[in-house]
């Protein structure tokens, strides 16, 4: 069911649409990584000042150049782990448009929804990026502890985090809040499932500007597959 989701969202590309809130996205993608890439640099430029001085030592030149070249590793790495937030703001910001492509074009037959309210959408965004933010900066312990491990840390819990998000978001415009959470709270091995393939690619450069809304699209396929009745 994953896959054959994940696959319609790809064969909907084509769809003028969709394909609108798909170049945004990743327009929106690349603007927000250069800015924190260029604020991260800036911090590091700062820092590091025209000579660096250690109490006891007294200047230590070679510190600049460390901190100097640590820019580039910044611009090559920095982007990885913060696609996580990242995607979560574009799914917030996109998800109703992708919703409604997907469901104009798969689910014809479903009644008009009212939509999420801006402030409600706003709240939710915010409080899921920094859930998203906390998690990932207390993993660098673990990832320290169990560093053979990373990857793998990575993916399980920023797909159970991004699962749950886009999930939720999906669900919320069906069926509400308390809805969306019962629904989550009955499915959720496969809605995790979903999300750790989604957060795999995440850490794939170029690959991971088309997640986000690839994303939002296949996890609206997964709300209306699993909240369809069983016989």
């Amino acid at each position: 069911m994953i896959f054959n989701a994940f696959f319609a969202a790809l064969g909907q590309v084509g769809d003028p649409k969709f394909r609108a809130v798909l170049l945004r996205g990743v327009g929106l993608t690349i603007i927000l990584l250069i800015v924190a890439c260029a604020a991260a640099i800036w911090l590091i430029n700062r820092a590091s000042g025209d000579e660096i001085s250690l109490p006891w030592i007294g200047a230590v030149p070679w510190l600049n150049d460390v901190l100097n070249y640590s820019g580039i590793f910044v611009v090559l790495i920095l982007p990885v782990f913060l696609m996580v937030p990242v995607a979560s703001a574009i799914t917030s910001m996109f998800l109703e448009e992708v919703a409604q492509a997907v469901e104009d074009k798969h689910y014809p037959t479903q009644p008009a929804v009212p939509g999420i309210a801006f402030s409600e959408g706003l709240r939710d965004a915010l409080g899921f990026m920094g859930v998203l933010i906390v998690a990932n900066l207390l993993a660098l312990i673990l990832y320290a502890i169990f560093t053979p491990l990373a990857p793998f840390i990575f993916w399980a819990m920023n797909g159970f985090l991004l699962g749950r998000e886009y999930f939720t978001l999906a669900a919320m415009r069906r069926v509400g809040r308390e809805g969306a959470r019962k629904l989550r709270a009955k499915h959720s091995a496969t809605i995790w499932l979903a999300g750790t393939l989604m957060a795999i690619p995440l850490a794939v450069p170029l690959v991971n500007l088309v997640i986000p809304i690839l994303g939002a699209a296949t996890f609206t396929h997964i709300y209306h597959k699993l909240s369809e009745p069983t016989l």
